[in-house]
């Protein structure tokens, strides 16, 4: 459903792409997708935790209480759809997404640009303050760096 002109949002299983069929194939799927006039405009990567194999095993990211988390791991907006606020709507999506699949807590690991911009390569797993403009709170600083820039541990609770 369309708000405001906002896009749509859809489970990432949705999205038609053959490549990425195989991994949709389960529920809750990996993630999903912002429809803008039809078209495919970005996708938020969001999951339980466990199901993401290099963060379960990562020696940057740590690990606060796992029990039930699920991950907002990275964001991808088409070029031709940036600058639209997609972000904002992926990240909104996927609470809802999450929230309705169960995730009693979502977690995100994103850059903190520290007063500078960060380049879209390395802004791809978001911003601190996207995450706290969505009510996520910052746990911890990890060792991780995005484009040179600290990454933090940002949770929010869905009780």
């Amino acid at each position: 459903m369309r708000v405001h002109g906002l896009p749509q949002l859809q489970p990432r299983r949705a999205r038609p792409d053959r490549a990425h069929a195989r991994l949709c194939d389960s529920e809750p799927g990996p993630g999903i997708l912002a429809f803008v006039d039809g078209q495919v405009a970005g996708w938020c990567s969001i999951a339980p935790k466990a199901t993401y194999r290099a963060l379960v095993n990562s020696r940057t990211i740590p690990h606060v209480d796992d029990a039930g988390a699920w991950s907002a791991v990275c964001f991808v907006v088409r070029t031709g759809f940036r600058r639209r606020g997609l972000m904002h709507d992926l990240l909104d999506g996927a609470v809802k997404h999450a929230r309705a699949s169960g995730a009693t807590v979502i977690e995100g690991y994103p850059v903190e640009p520290e007063g500078d911009r960060v380049d879209q390569t390395s802004a791809y797993v978001g911003t601190v303050r996207l995450f706290e403009a969505h009510g996520f709170e910052r746990v911890l600083q990890t060792t991780g760096r995005s484009g040179g820039k600290p990454r933090w541990l940002v949770r929010r609770e869905l009780a």
